[in-house]
């Protein structure tokens, strides 16, 4: 038996639709035959399928309709759909609909083979991954957190060593990188994470309003303080304080923030009775603080007590190989919220978003989506759907990097395709879609030119 695979072989010519299934049978696939449309759909609707392979032209329901069913029914499921000549322009609709593939009548049984061993593998790959999220959810509550590349593991690598001390954590990075959520999942991972988690954005705060943030006021200590307040620092306490844009701090500020680091006491304003408090502290900044320390804007011993523990996180453009994961992360999270049927991204879509800086990173990607999921009707967001500002801004006419005057078109395409490939990090269906091929045009430009 191979995997778990279940395949349902529709086709209203009983003779065909056994062939097939035999066919498939004899290397090991478990198959179900059903000899018309209805039959196929209540086959469908038990849920029990992850390949089907449908005849497009039946007497009662059609392979659109079977599409369609599977889509609705068994998202994860992938359908081939199998055509006679004169119908390839429904087909190739049918694609776009989120068919997998589609093979002309008639057709060679190894290719049938060869397209299916390539979605069992691919439904495989996507198990494992799920699989894996689950164990790191499970393990270190990294949830939320999406991304393969070199530098973001880089980052998880980090967050797992130190989420089980109690350090002191400078996070640095652009506005939009996730600074707050690397938080989050630390807190969440740390002893303390039966505790509050405090977050204080210092910039958002008046200045002359900062200090009784962070430290609570007494009952009169100045006008409007109509009654004791306490703090961040004292509701944290036992639990961990994040301090977001730390960079943004007073001078005066920093001094008393410094004090309760290195002593682990507070004092409300219009107090001089101490409190203790036992706080791990996790700071961020989207500034250079080392820059801001030789203007005088920060105090240089507050940064080294700060950071103890640094975590850079990096830009979305460092990053540009999560952005197919990120977008399709996004797509299903948004399309489940605002109650819509969107099941992917057209090529054409994607190759605008891929060729965008994102100056905002992971925050304006997010936000890219969730405006194209909500303006749009349709089941595949298109270039229509694209906010206009980024699709004016995606530099559309970039040149390609590692192309030089003299080489042969074979040369560009072969160099084109490497360089998509290493894009996506090596996902062959993504690079196909960036690409605008098909996966079988795609895998036979690898044989051709080597790349394998």
């Amino acid at each position: 038996m191979i995997d778990h695979t279940v395949i349902l072989v529709i086709d209203d010519k009983e003779d065909h639709a056994n062939a097939t299934a035999e066919a498939l049978q004899k290397v090991g696939y478990t198959c179900r035959v059903a000899t018309s449309g209805k039959e196929g759909l209540k086959v469908i609707e038990s849920g029990e399928v992850s390949i089907v392979i449908t005849d497009l032209m039946m007497h009662d329901v059609d392979g659109l309709q079977i599409l369609r069913t599977v889509k609705e029914r068994i998202p994860e499921a992938d359908v081939i759909l199998i055509t006679g000549y004169g119908t390839i322009e429904t087909a190739v609709d049918a694609m776009q609909k989120g068919a997998a593939t589609y093979l002309l009548k008639p057709f060679n049984i190894n290719h049938l083979r060869a397209e299916v061993a390539k979605l069992v593998e691919k439904q495989g790959l996507v198990r494992s991954n799920r699989e894996l999220h689950k164990q790191l959810d499970e393990k270190f509550g990294l949830s939320g957190i999406i991304g393969n590349s070199p530098k973001m593991q880089k980052v998880l690598n980090v967050v797992k060593q130190i989420s089980g001390t109690t350090a002191t954590i400078l996070i640095t990075g652009d506005s939009g990188t996730g600074k707050e959520l690397i938080a989050k999942i630390i807190h969440n991972n740390s002893p303390r994470k039966n505790n509050t988690l405090v977050i204080l954005n210092s910039a958002a705060i008046p200045e002359n309003l900062l200090e009784s943030e962070l430290f609570g006021h007494e009952k009169g200590a100045f006008t409007g303080a109509i009654y004791l307040r306490k703090g961040k620092f004292e509701h944290a306490h036992h639990g961990t304080l994040f301090l977001d844009e730390v960079g943004d701090m007073p001078l005066s500020t920093q001094v008393k923030l410094l004090r309760v680091i290195e002593d682990g006491v507070i004092t409300r304003i219009g107090s001089n009775d101490p409190v203790e408090v036992d706080v791990r502290l996790i700071a961020a900044t989207n500034q250079d603080l080392e820059k801001l320390i030789k203007e005088g804007k920060f105090r240089e011993d507050l940064y080294f007590r700060l950071n103890v523990v640094s975590i850079k996180l990096p830009l979305l453009r460092e990053r540009f190989e999560d952005i197919p994961l990120l977008i399709d992360a996004f797509l299903h999270e948004f399309s489940q919220t605002h109650n819509k049927n969107i099941l992917q991204l057209s090529p054409d879509a994607r190759k605008i978003l891929y060729q965008y800086a994102w100056p905002g990173n992971v925050r304006e990607l997010r936000n890219c989506i969730e405006s194209m999921v909500v303006v749009s009707s349709k089941t595949i967001l298109d270039i229509e759907e694209i906010p206009e500002h980024i699709y004016q801004r995606a530099d559309k006419t970039q040149a390609t990097p590692g192309l030089i005057a003299g080489m042969t078109i074979d040369d560009v395409e072969k160099e084109l395709i490497r360089i998509t490939l290493t894009t996506v990090n090596g996902n062959r269906e993504e690079a196909a879609k960036m690409l605008g091929i098909g996966e079988r045009t795609l895998y036979r430009k690898l044989d051709l030119y080597g790349l394998k």
